[in-house]
């Protein structure tokens, strides 16, 4: 019970508390405060038929209310309907008033449209002109402004850009910020920057049609800058001359005045012919118009981008500088291709040098040398390499004077140019050897032509016309009557002629490179002891061993080569003459010439013995010995006498050589002939000899001896040329004599009658005379009388033969 008891209040106490809730809701929906969500939830949370009650709640509290409205209307109804009459009493009088102010109204309006309509006027008058005032002042202030946009753009189109930035500067700094509220203004702040990259644009392009003008052009300014300082070097040389010549002149009044005179009117040519050249002559700016370069770079300048400007100028002008040294792979055929190629180098630095003088900063002297320090590489660099194909020395020579005048004109620009001068040097050694080729073929030519018999003059006149070519002196000569010969063939002065020449063609090149004198003999002595020693030497030995040249030509060369051993002093006072140069100097050369022709003529002598030799063999060639006759022919072989008779008319020719000469050429053939003739006895395939062979072979030896001591060259003292022979002599005798017992007695003797028979040469012919007595007694055997004396003769040969060997092999073992 108690729990049942607590149990119902708890409902209770539950009841009432929901109660509490949906009033509290109520109130708040009648209070109107939003939101309602917390509220409503709060109805809804709880049992499901907490919606049922809630609405039971809801519609009582609204039944309350309406009974409240009720009575309120109620109460206040009689008040109402007394107001209500009131106000339908007030609206008559509300109408008459509503009549009387309108009439007011509409009379006070038509009384007053003047006065507002004057008091409108002079308002509008007052904002007219304090309007008027205010555009005047505004105006004032605007008017200076869009003048100098005006003069602006007057600038922009008359192009005086730089004008046209200054203004800019006075519009920003000056001008535009009085007026910057303005919207023309604020277009015209927009527009300045527009207008200053037009500037730097049209400026740049200006400036690229520059570097593209100066590229064209590069070539006629070089060649204008390198005219003008030939021209100066040609001046200055005749002014030099002129003051030598002042100050060597005659003492003598009357010469002096003519001198004087002479030298005047000289100068005064040089001067008219100068200043003729002046004026045809047009300068790199008479060329070029270089305002754009200035006005860009003035532009630049003033934008704060003179550093952008300075670096794209030089950029482009280093590519423009690789173009131009890069020259044309044809460049070394003509002279034209390196003076264009030279022309436009000097071009471009002497526009690089005029920038570097009038701007500031834009080319910098330190940018100029690194430029040109580059430049200098290249241009030595394609000089050696294209120089090298050039074979005419013509074209070598021609070069040489462009570098000149290429260097002289750089060196005038404050360009340092010592490379090329040493490039000239080297330049200067192919030249020689272009000459020497050059020189070689002129040689070959004249050896060629040369007929190689000695010159004939007929009259004096020829005979002056040749010693004018060539320095020849003989007092013998001079004696002679005319017509006479002179010793040398025409090759001779022509050589000479043209070694001459060959000594002003060297000079045409050591000319104007800055050398002393002394330098300058040394080159031309080197140069010419190259020709002597290595050209004509050559020529000399390659003439020397054709194979038509015979014994005439060659006695003609030694004569011809020892007269132009002697000339070759003349030559070095040629040299002297021409350089100034003392041969008594310490450093002075000495040509080599002497050497050149004496090697030529020992050539030659050794030619003519080779010659001798080979004639001589080939008449041993025809010979045609019966080697087993019984009996000889009484006379000497034909071909011997024919050999004989060919050295008697050659040795007859050699009258005009040096003696030693001729006395070598005959010794060397007598001994040459003695040996062919030993090695014809000593053949290897010749099995055997009869002594009727061996007869008619001494009557040959016989004619040799005869012809030695007839003396066909004068000057052997006693019988030396017969000892030529002396070894066949006493082989012959000791088997002519058949003297064996006396050879084998005194062998070894000093005094023995067969010294210079060798045993084992004794031995090799007796054998073959012994088989030739066998083969004679085989076809004699018919003849009985005759056997014992054979049998006996080859008993005493086969003796002989057996201590002929001893001596063979003793001479074998003590060796």
């Amino acid at each position: 019970m108690a729990r049942k008891s607590k149990s119902n209040m708890s409902e209770l106490y539950l009841e009432d508390n929901k109660d509490q809730i949906y009033e509290n809701a109520l109130a708040e929906i009648q209070s109107f405060e939003l939101p309602l969500g917390t509220t409503l939830r709060s109805v809804y949370d709880d049992q499901p038929n907490a919606h049922q009650r809630f609405m039971e709640k809801l519609d009582a509290c609204i039944r309350n209310h309406d009974r409240e409205i009720e009575k309120m209307c109620n109460f206040h109804h009689q008040g109402f309907v007394d107001a209500i009459t009131e106000l339908l009493k007030v609206r008559a009088d509300a109408e008459k008033l509503k009549v009387q102010v309108t009439d007011t109204n509409r009379r006070l309006q038509d009384a007053g449209k003047e006065v507002i309509a004057q008091t409108e006027e002079i308002i509008r008058c007052r904002v007219q002109q304090r309007n008027i005032t205010t555009v005047v002042e505004k105006l004032q202030l605007c008017l200076p402004v869009l003048e100098m946009y005006s003069k602006l753009k007057e600038q922009m189109n008359v192009k005086r850009y730089y004008s046209a930035l200054k203004t800019m500067e006075q519009l920003e700094n000056l001008y535009l910020p009085r007026v910057s509220q303005y919207r023309f203004c604020q277009i015209m702040i927009e527009n300045l920057p527009k207008l200053r990259e037009e500037i730097k644009e049209i400026s740049m392009s200006d400036l690229k049609d520059f570097l593209e003008s100066i590229r064209k052009h590069s070539d006629k300014i070089g060649e204008t800058a390198m005219k003008q300082a030939q021209q100066q070097k040609t001046f200055s040389t005749a002014l030099q001359k002129q003051n030598n010549v002042n100050y060597g002149r005659n003492m003598h009044l009357g010469k002096s005045r003519i001198w004087e005179s002479k030298n005047e009117m000289t100068l005064k040519r040089t001067f008219e012919e100068e200043d003729e050249h002046e004026e045809e002559v047009l300068t790199a700016q008479d060329l070029v118009d270089f305002s754009p370069v200035y006005r860009c770079l003035h532009i630049y300048s003033v934008l704060g981008d003179g550093e952008i400007f300075e670096n794209y100028y030089r950029k482009q002008r280093r590519k423009q500088a690789r173009l131009v040294l890069q020259p044309q792979s044809s460049m070394h055929e003509t002279v034209e291709g390196y003076r264009r190629y030279f022309s436009q180098i000097v071009g471009f630095f002497v526009v690089e040098d005029h920038i570097l003088h009038v701007t500031q900063g834009l080319v910098t002297r330190t940018y100029t040398d690194e430029l040109w320090n580059m430049a200098l590489s290249k241009i030595i660099a394609v000089l050696r390499t294209h120089s090298s194909y050039c074979s005419d020395p013509d074209l070598v020579l021609e070069l040489k004077n462009l570098i000149v005048v290429f260097a002289d004109t750089l060196q005038g620009y404050g360009f340092p140019v010592n490379r090329l001068f040493d490039l000239l040097f080297e330049i200067r050694d192919q030249y020689n050897e272009t000459l020497l080729k050059k020189w070689s073929g002129l040689f070959r030519d004249i050896f060629e032509a040369d007929n190689y018999s000695p010159i004939p003059v007929a009259n004096e006149e020829e005979y002056k016309i040749v010693i004018s070519k060539f320095p020849f002196q003989d007092p013998e000569l001079d004696k002679q009557c005319f017509p006479k010969k002179l010793p040398m063939s025409q090759s001779v002065p022509q050589i000479y002629i043209q070694v001459k020449e060959f000594i002003y063609a060297s000079l045409k090149f050591s000319e104007s490179l800055h050398r002393s004198s002394t330098e300058i003999d040394d080159m031309l002595r080197k140069s010419t002891n190259l020709l002597l020693t290595r050209t004509l030497s050559s020529c000399l030995q390659n003439l020397i061993k054709k194979p038509h040249i015979g014994l005439t030509e060659l006695v003609q060369i030694i004569i011809n080569t020892t007269h132009l051993e002697q000339a070759c002093k003349y030559l070095e006072d040629f040299i002297t003459n021409i350089t100034s140069v003392s041969q008594v100097t310490v450093h002075t050369a000495r040509l080599y010439g002497l050497s050149t022709f004496k090697d030529a003529r020992h050539g030659a002598e050794g030619e003519i013995y080779t010659k001798l030799n080979q004639k001589i063999d080939e008449f041993i060639q025809i010979a045609d010995y019966d080697w087993t006759m019984s009996e000889s022919d009484g006379r000497a072989s034909g071909y011997l006498m024919d050999l004989i008779n060919f050295l008697r008319s050659t040795f007859q020719v050699f009258t005009h050589l040096p003696g030693k000469v001729a006395q070598t050429a005959c010794m060397s053939a007598c001994q040459h002939l003695s040996t062919s003739l030993m090695q014809m006895l000593l053949d290897s395939e010749l099995k055997q000899i009869s002594m009727g062979a061996i007869q008619q072979f001494n009557l040959d030896v016989i004619q040799c001896e005869l012809f030695a001591s007839s003396e066909p060259v004068p000057g052997f003292q006693g019988d030396t040329l017969q000892l030529a022979f002396i070894d066949l002599r006493q082989l012959l005798d000791l088997f002519m004599v058949w003297d064996w017992s006396t050879y084998l007695a005194d062998y070894g003797q000093s005094s023995s009658k067969y010294l210079r028979v060798n045993p084992s040469t004794a031995l090799t012919l007796l054998e073959k005379v012994h088989r030739g007595m066998k083969d004679t007694s085989k076809k004699n055997n018919i003849f009985a009388q005759f056997r014992k004396n054979d049998r006996d003769k080859q008993k005493l040969i086969e003796t002989v033969v057996k201590q002929l060997r001893s001596l063979v092999n003793g001479m074998s073992q003590h060796t």
